[in-house]
């Protein structure tokens, strides 16, 4: 039998593809893509329309479809069929991609923390930071949710429980590292506790989202030690002794996070505060 133009060996549709000829005698084996004709001299070859069946194939074996499903669709050809497979896929996409989209956000979050500098400690320096979204909890309602008694695992514990809660409840993403919110007290310093929060990926559109707006901040960088009381100690004394003009709330969050924080010499955090242009 005369080849004709159109019709491609296997080799050749295999790079055509992108493939190779192990996976198209497999897929010929199971009956999910065979070859156009075979040539009077035994060699199998492929149309090149064909193309477009392995593309679908690839397709749906990316996002997980059974052999069997694709088989069925490939063979039948119903519309009907075809867009439910479809449909389903996309869905199925659908979580894997906000799955994924998750997990660059809190890879990137722990990056960037990581990633600060090996700045030195204790000494108060300004520069600009980037719009964050955070999922603000009130400290008075968290005081409510534990006994007076409360230890500070136990603490943890219902801090990240009402986190998860709220994140199951609003559809919203959060890295989990954890930092808290300041009023201004007196002499310009930090005052107590308003909240704890976490950063989430986007701006949500709930009671408990608070934005920490873009700007100049002065910040200190705290490391090696879990307690940061001498951080906020450092911070206000820059402040009475420049005599700086801050707005806003205090912010002491946690750099080394969730890969570090467990060994108290790796430990960093930051605590500041924006300043008034």
């Amino acid at each position: 039998m005369e080849r004709k133009k159109s019709w491609l060996t296997s080799g050749a549709f295999a790079a055509l593809c992108g493939t190779t000829k192990e996976t198209l005698r497999h897929y010929k084996a199971i009956g999910l893509l065979s070859p156009a004709c075979q040539g009077d001299n035994g060699y199998f070859y492929y149309d090149v329309e064909q193309f477009y069946d392995f593309y679908a194939i690839s397709i749906f074996r990316q996002t997980g479809t059974p052999l069997e499903e694709i088989r069925r669709c490939l063979r039948g050809q119903d519309t009907v069929q075809t867009l439910k497979l479809l449909r389903e896929q996309r869905e199925r996409l659908e979580v894997e991609r906000r799955k994924l989209e998750h997990m660059d956000f809190v890879l990137s979050s722990a990056l960037r923390n990581l990633e600060f500098g090996p700045g030195p400690d204790m000494v108060p320096q300004i520069a600009w930071f980037e719009r964050e979204h955070l999922l603000a909890l009130p400290a008075g309602e968290l005081e409510g949710l534990m006994t007076p008694e409360a230890s500070e695992d136990e603490m943890l514990i219902t801090v990240l429980e009402r986190c998860q809660a709220l994140c199951g409840r609003y559809g919203i993403q959060t890295d989990f590292q954890l930092g808290a919110v300041h009023q201004p007290g007196e002499q310009r310093g930090p005052g107590p506790i308003s909240h704890l929060y976490t950063r989430i990926k986007e701006k949500a559109d709930f009671p408990y989202y608070m934005e920490k707006p873009a700007g100049n901040y002065l910040y200190v960088c705290c490391r090696g030690r879990w307690d940061i009381s001498e951080g906020y100690a450092a911070l206000n004394h820059c402040i009475l002794d420049q005599g700086l003009e801050t707005v806003g709330d205090f912010y002491a969050c946690d750099l080394a996070g969730f890969i570090l924080n467990s060994v108290e010499k790796n430990a960093a955090s930051m605590i500041l505060v924006r300043l008034e242009r």
